[in-house]
């Protein structure tokens, strides 16, 4: 299968061509290569570095599928750069799909994000709830979701909206939650909790790139929004099950909350026969373990607001 990787080396994306080269199918990526390449030269792998923003010049002819992950990621990235984010997020994603109907690609996978649902009390977070974005990095999600509906008559097209991702990855980032406290625990033998109580979803990497090579497999399944979150704990709880495998020291901060707090539903996904194989506990051992070989060292990369800070967003 010819498939192209839009971010093919990030975080999720480094992953998933890597899971998808191991099945013969040929890969194509773009990406801009602003926080490194990890991926291993292939036979079956192409790699073109480009900007999102400008691709009139790169064909999307005769490939079967278009996985669309990149985009600024997070709210505190989004927020050094709000212009680029909207950009990028949206006006790309925009251009992309109108390529790929152009160009006859016959199905569209979209990474958005659960937090597109904002704050929300319900117990049992689903697709059909009201979308509530708090922040420009929601809301750029929540509008590339509705360009990408406006042409449900053009092209078959699936919608993640995956949970905090955790876990090992080629590219590997340690600035998200259960990732940075597994950092924090090994190297500074302390996690600091701002809060503590605010609940957040989450899945590890091996499950979500699971999810795209599901929906990219199962030609039945129909166009649709799904979430894909499977854990749904409190940051306190992160962090002691992380002190219960590092021993470290808990800082709790109670007098600072991160107000995101959100629950999430992926029931409609494990109906299209998908099941879950990886946990949060999972990936705690995976990163600790490769912190005590050497096998994962730290560098600045892996911090993406401190390296775009430094690269000048």
């Amino acid at each position: 299968m010819k498939i192209l990787i839009i971010g093919g080396l990030g975080y999720t994306g480094s992953a998933l061509t890597h899971e998808l080269l191991k099945e013969n199918n040929k890969i194509t990526i773009i990406d801009t290569g602003w926080f490194g390449d990890y991926l291993i030269n292939h036979k079956n792998l192409k790699k073109i570095k480009a900007d999102i923003r400008d691709i009139k010049n790169i064909q999307f002819k005769n490939f079967e599928k278009v996985v669309h992950l990149a985009n600024i990621a997070n709210d505190p990235s989004v927020d050094l750069n709000p212009t680029l984010s909207w950009e990028v997020n949206v006006l790309a994603t925009k251009q992309i799909l109108e390529k790929c109907i152009k160009s006859k690609v016959k199905h569209f996978i979209y990474a958005s994000s659960g937090s597109v649902y904002g704050i929300k009390k319900e117990r049992n977070v689903t697709e059909d709830l009201s979308l509530d974005p708090i922040s420009t990095y929601n809301k750029t999600k929540m509008i590339s979701e509705k360009v990408i509906e406006s042409y449900k008559d053009h092209i078959k097209y699936h919608i993640v909206r995956p949970a905090t991702v955790c876990g090992y990855s080629p590219r590997m980032r340690l600035d998200v939650t259960v990732n940075m406290f597994v950092y924090q625990s090994f190297f500074k033998k302390k996690i600091n909790i701002f809060g503590g109580s605010q609940i957040r979803p989450n899945i590890n990497i091996k499950d979500l790139t699971n999810v795209y090579l599901h929906f990219i497999k199962n030609e039945k399944i129909k166009s649709g929004i799904f979430n894909a979150g499977f854990e749904n704990l409190s940051i306190l709880n992160i962090a002691k099950k992380i002190a219960k495998v590092t021993g470290c020291e808990l800082k709790v901060n109670k007098n600072v909350n991160d107000a995101r707090s959100y629950r999430q539903n992926s029931d409609k996904l494990i109906r299209t026969g998908f099941k879950q194989l990886y946990s949060v506990d999972y990936a705690i051992h995976e990163i600790y373990n490769k912190f005590l070989d050497k096998s994962l060292k730290p560098n600045k990369k892996s911090f993406t607001v401190n390296y775009m800070k430094e690269m000048g967003f």
